[in-house]
Parts: structure tokens; sequence; C-alpha cells
């Protein structure tokens, strides 16, 4: 577990040039705090304890601006910069090194107890105020542009902006071949 901490306390260093020290990093990063307290919320989810992951989870959003839903999942490595009016919905799977702005919703499109939320693969960014909707999947080391609306699948090495999001550099595969790639066609 310090392990952990000790890597995300990196990872800040690493991600914000306005990370001074230790101590600083460690009581003024929200978004670290949420993580932190969303890797117990998740503990207690996965053994069934529900209620008591969704009141930390609850508390978490209280003191940090950030709501990331216990049954959440993620990787090592996420930084979440500034935090506040971050939501992470329930069916979201996050990978390693994803990097998240304040304003982020990775929010559902359905009342279906199904996957709804986004996947995001590892070395994704998400810039601030972007929504992404539904269960797609951002490829790895693609970025979505801040005050994107993203509705559709991003290819690995893309970048995506506005509203609806569009792909507007070349990409490794189009979106078509990548839908079919996560259809397993």
């Amino acid at each position: 577990m310090l392990d952990r901490v000790r890597e995300d306390i990196d990872v800040a260093f690493e991600k914000d040039p306005a990370a001074r020290s230790v101590p600083e990093v460690l009581t003024c990063y929200p978004g670290l705090h949420a993580i932190w307290l969303h890797r117990i919320a998740h503990t207690l989810w996965e053994r069934g304890f529900v209620l008591l992951a969704r009141l930390l989870s609850h508390v978490s959003r209280f003191l940090t601006g950030v709501e990331i839903h216990p049954g959440a999942e993620i990787g090592r490595r996420f930084f979440i910069d500034h935090g506040d009016g971050v939501v992470i919905g329930e069916t979201a799977e996050i990978g390693d090194d994803v990097m998240c702005y304040h304003g982020v919703t990775l929010g559902g499109d359905s009342m279906v107890p199904e996957k709804r939320h986004p996947t995001l693969e590892d070395g994704v960014t998400i810039g601030a105020g972007a929504t992404l909707l539904g269960p797609i999947t951002i490829g790895r080391k693609a970025s979505v542009g801040a005050g994107s609306v993203v509705l559709e699948p991003v290819p690995p090495h893309c970048t995506a902006i506005g509203v609806p999001a569009d792909v507007v550099d070349d990409c490794e595969q189009t979106i078509e071949e990548y839908k079919q790639r996560l259809d397993g066609d």
C-alpha cells in the first residue's frame, strides 16, 4: 500500500510542474486523496460491503470534489489534476498512466445494469471539462481535448476534439477498423 502511495506521489511530481514538496503533495492534492479513498471504497465494494463503500465514496466527494463510484476499476499511476468536478461512473475502467483534468465526466448512457461507462486504455489524457458517455473505449495513448463530448470510440494514438468529438489527426487505425477490433470481428 505504501509503495502505491509513493508511486502516486512520484506521478504528481512528474505530471504537475507546480508540485514542490512531498508534504505539499500529501496535503494539497485532492485528486490523489480521491484516488486513495477510492482504493479503500473499491476494496469494500468488491468484498460486498456496498453501503459502506458508497458512504466512503460520498465522504470522498464531499472532501475532494471528485466523485468516483466504488465499482469503477482504476489502474496504477492515475492522476487527476485539480480534481474538482470529476465524475467517474460505476462501470468505468481506467488503465495505467492515465491523466485526467478537472471537470471530466466518464458517464453512462443507459439505465440497464451492464457496462455503460467508458474504458480508458493505458496512457490516455483527458482534457478539462471533457464528457465521455457510454461504453466506449479510448485507445492507448489517445487524447481527448478540453470541453469535448465523446460518444464514439477513439483509436490508439489519436486526438479527439469537439462537440461531438471528431478524430483530428492521423491514427494507427481508422475509427471503423478500431470499432471492428473492439467488437471482435
